[in-house]
Protein backbone atom coordinates (compact mmCIF):
# COMPACT_ATOMS: atom_id res chain seq x y z
CA UNK A 1 0.00 0.00 0.00
CA UNK A 2 1.34 3.45 -1.25
CA UNK A 3 1.80 5.94 1.50
CA UNK A 4 -0.28 9.32 1.19
CA UNK A 5 1.79 12.41 1.46
CA UNK A 6 0.79 15.06 4.29
CA UNK A 7 -1.62 17.42 2.41
CA UNK A 8 0.90 21.27 2.27
CA UNK A 9 -0.90 23.88 4.99
CA UNK A 10 -0.30 27.84 4.68
CA UNK A 11 1.35 28.77 7.75
CA UNK A 12 2.43 32.19 8.92
CA UNK A 13 3.05 34.49 10.22
CA UNK A 14 6.48 33.30 11.65
CA UNK A 15 8.30 34.21 14.49
CA UNK A 16 9.48 37.62 15.62
CA UNK A 17 12.88 38.31 15.01
CA UNK A 18 15.11 38.14 18.57
CA UNK A 19 18.03 40.81 19.02
CA UNK A 20 19.14 43.17 21.17
CA UNK A 21 19.75 47.24 20.04
CA UNK A 22 22.63 46.22 18.11
CA UNK A 23 23.99 42.99 16.81
CA UNK A 24 26.95 41.86 14.42
CA UNK A 25 25.93 38.69 13.02
CA UNK A 26 22.47 37.68 12.15
CA UNK A 27 21.62 33.58 11.64
CA UNK A 28 18.82 33.35 9.40
CA UNK A 29 16.86 29.70 9.62
CA UNK A 30 13.84 29.21 7.14
CA UNK A 31 10.66 28.51 8.72
CA UNK A 32 9.74 27.56 12.46
CA UNK A 33 8.94 24.17 12.73
CA UNK A 34 5.86 22.68 14.01
CA UNK A 35 7.24 22.37 17.66
CA UNK A 36 8.75 25.59 17.68
CA UNK A 37 5.46 27.29 16.45
CA UNK A 38 4.07 25.32 19.31
CA UNK A 39 7.02 26.56 21.75
CA UNK A 40 6.35 29.73 20.25
CA UNK A 41 10.33 30.62 19.73
CA UNK A 42 13.52 29.46 17.83
CA UNK A 43 14.65 25.70 17.27
CA UNK A 44 11.96 24.21 19.60
CA UNK A 45 12.27 20.60 18.39
CA UNK A 46 14.31 18.98 21.39
CA UNK A 47 16.52 17.03 18.73
CA UNK A 48 17.52 20.47 17.19
CA UNK A 49 20.71 20.77 17.75
CA UNK A 50 20.94 24.53 17.96
CA UNK A 51 20.97 25.41 21.32
CA UNK A 52 23.58 22.67 22.22
CA UNK A 53 25.90 24.00 19.23
CA UNK A 54 25.47 28.13 20.48
CA UNK A 55 25.94 27.06 24.18
CA UNK A 56 29.09 24.98 23.37
CA UNK A 57 30.75 27.76 21.06
CA UNK A 58 29.70 30.48 23.86
CA UNK A 59 30.94 29.07 26.79
CA UNK A 60 27.24 29.34 27.84
CA UNK A 61 25.57 26.35 30.11
CA UNK A 62 23.35 24.47 27.55
CA UNK A 63 19.45 25.58 28.21
CA UNK A 64 16.94 23.21 28.99
CA UNK A 65 14.79 22.66 26.34
CA UNK A 66 11.91 24.56 27.59
CA UNK A 67 13.44 27.30 28.94
CA UNK A 68 12.95 30.24 26.46
CA UNK A 69 14.82 33.17 28.80
CA UNK A 70 18.40 31.00 28.84
CA UNK A 71 18.19 31.09 24.97
CA UNK A 72 17.40 34.41 24.44
CA UNK A 73 19.94 35.27 26.80
CA UNK A 74 22.63 33.37 24.82
CA UNK A 75 21.55 35.30 21.55
CA UNK A 76 21.53 38.84 23.68
CA UNK A 77 24.64 38.51 25.43
CA UNK A 78 26.41 37.86 22.50
CA UNK A 79 25.48 40.28 19.86
CA UNK A 80 23.54 37.72 17.67
CA UNK A 81 20.63 38.22 16.14
CA UNK A 82 17.78 35.28 15.34
CA UNK A 83 14.93 35.02 12.75
CA UNK A 84 14.03 33.27 9.83
CA UNK A 85 13.63 34.34 5.93
CA UNK A 86 10.57 33.22 5.76
CA UNK A 87 7.29 34.56 7.16
CA UNK A 88 4.89 32.54 5.81
CA UNK A 89 4.46 29.57 3.09
CA UNK A 90 2.81 26.73 2.06
CA UNK A 91 4.62 23.39 4.02
CA UNK A 92 4.13 19.61 4.35
CA UNK A 93 4.98 19.24 8.07
CA UNK A 94 8.34 20.52 8.74
CA UNK A 95 9.96 19.24 5.28
CA UNK A 96 12.19 22.53 4.54
CA UNK A 97 11.90 20.75 0.46
CA UNK A 98 8.64 21.10 0.62
CA UNK A 99 7.94 24.93 1.16
CA UNK A 100 6.27 26.90 -1.74
CA UNK A 101 4.74 29.93 -1.97
CA UNK A 102 6.87 32.00 0.14
CA UNK A 103 6.61 34.92 1.78
CA UNK A 104 9.40 36.19 2.86
CA UNK A 105 10.35 38.74 6.18
CA UNK A 106 11.86 41.72 5.69
CA UNK A 107 15.27 40.75 6.53
CA UNK A 108 17.01 43.62 4.56
CA UNK A 109 15.17 46.23 7.14
CA UNK A 110 16.44 43.91 10.10
CA UNK A 111 20.00 44.00 8.75
CA UNK A 112 20.36 47.68 8.37
CA UNK A 113 18.12 48.47 12.02
CA UNK A 114 20.51 46.48 13.68
CA UNK A 115 23.95 47.24 11.71
CA UNK A 116 24.26 43.70 11.12
CA UNK A 117 27.92 42.83 9.55
CA UNK A 118 27.56 39.22 8.87
CA UNK A 119 24.72 36.88 7.88
CA UNK A 120 24.67 33.15 8.41
CA UNK A 121 22.50 30.85 7.02
CA UNK A 122 21.10 27.56 9.08
CA UNK A 123 20.97 25.22 6.04
CA UNK A 124 20.08 25.65 2.38
CA UNK A 125 16.86 26.46 2.71
CA UNK A 126 17.26 29.53 4.40
CA UNK A 127 20.49 30.32 2.08
CA UNK A 128 18.26 29.60 -1.03
CA UNK A 129 15.70 32.50 0.57
CA UNK A 130 18.27 34.99 1.34
CA UNK A 131 20.20 35.24 -1.82
CA UNK A 132 16.95 35.67 -3.64
CA UNK A 133 15.08 37.86 -1.31
CA UNK A 134 17.22 40.22 0.86
CA UNK A 135 20.90 39.75 -0.78
CA UNK A 136 20.54 41.57 -3.55
CA UNK A 137 18.43 44.39 -1.33
CA UNK A 138 21.81 44.61 1.04
CA UNK A 139 24.63 43.26 -1.14
CA UNK A 140 25.44 41.40 1.91
CA UNK A 141 26.09 38.01 0.95
CA UNK A 142 24.98 34.90 3.39
CA UNK A 143 27.59 32.37 4.80
CA UNK A 144 25.28 28.51 4.71
CA UNK A 145 26.12 26.68 7.13
CA UNK A 146 25.37 23.13 7.62
CA UNK A 147 21.64 22.64 9.36
CA UNK A 148 21.45 21.86 13.09
CA UNK A 149 18.02 20.23 12.22
CA UNK A 150 17.59 16.59 13.46
CA UNK A 151 17.15 15.65 9.56
CA UNK A 152 21.02 16.39 8.96
CA UNK A 153 22.33 13.28 10.64
CA UNK A 154 25.63 13.54 8.52
CA UNK A 155 26.60 16.43 10.52
CA UNK A 156 27.85 15.38 13.91
CA UNK A 157 27.57 17.92 16.55
CA UNK A 158 31.26 18.14 16.85
CA UNK A 159 31.29 18.55 13.13
CA UNK A 160 28.94 21.34 13.70
CA UNK A 161 30.80 22.67 15.87
CA UNK A 162 33.89 23.08 13.87
CA UNK A 163 32.02 24.78 10.99
CA UNK A 164 29.93 27.02 12.96
CA UNK A 165 32.43 28.00 15.05
CA UNK A 166 34.89 28.84 12.59
CA UNK A 167 32.33 31.21 10.93
CA UNK A 168 31.08 32.77 14.09
CA UNK A 169 34.02 33.18 16.13
CA UNK A 170 34.89 36.61 14.64
CA UNK A 171 32.01 37.97 15.79
CA UNK A 172 30.80 36.49 18.91
CA UNK A 173 30.69 38.54 21.63
CA UNK A 174 30.52 38.71 25.27
CA UNK A 175 28.31 41.97 26.57
CA UNK A 176 29.93 43.85 23.80
CA UNK A 177 33.45 42.41 24.27
CA UNK A 178 34.89 40.46 21.24
CA UNK A 179 34.15 36.94 22.41
CA UNK A 180 37.53 34.92 20.93
CA UNK A 181 39.21 32.68 24.01
CA UNK A 182 35.58 31.73 26.06
CA UNK A 183 34.29 28.48 24.49
CA UNK A 184 36.03 29.09 21.27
Amino acid sequence: MAQTKTAYTHVGPGLPPLHGERASALILGSFPSPKSREQGFFYGHPQNRFWPLLASLTGEPVPDWADIEAKKAIILRHGLAVWDTIGACDIRGASDASIRNVEPNDVAALIRQLGVRAVFCNGAASGRVYARYAQPATGLPATVLPSTSPANAAWSLEKLRGAWGTALAPFLTLDGCNGRGFGL
